[in-house]
């Protein structure tokens, strides 16, 4: 019997990586995880947009593009925001 697709049985990464986007999608998914663990501490510590910009010495604006998976952010700049909700930003090659 033929199988009918030839992606069944194969995991996801092997997926993305046969249709070339697998870096981009691990990226942009790290990046929602590391917003979405930002945004949870300042949930947590009751830290507002706006005092959590005054913290970073920038403006809400800036802190909802950080906040924003889809904008590009330099890790000095998560480093800093991590920092001031008590956590550190953690990267390492595998």
């Amino acid at each position: 019997m033929n199988n009918p697709s030839p992606h069944l049985g194969s995991s996801l990464d092997d997926f993305l990586r046969e249709e070339g986007i697998f870096e981009q999608t691990r990226n942009q998914a790290v990046k929602e995880v590391i917003a979405w663990q930002l945004a949870q501490a300042m949930r947590e510590q009751s830290l507002s947009k706006t005092r959590m910009a005054e913290l970073l010495q920038t403006s809400r604006s800036q802190l909802d593009r950080l906040l924003d998976p889809t904008s590009d952010v330099t890790l000095s700049t998560l480093e800093r925001a991590a920092s001031l909700v008590g956590r550190k930003l953690s990267i390492t090659l595998v």
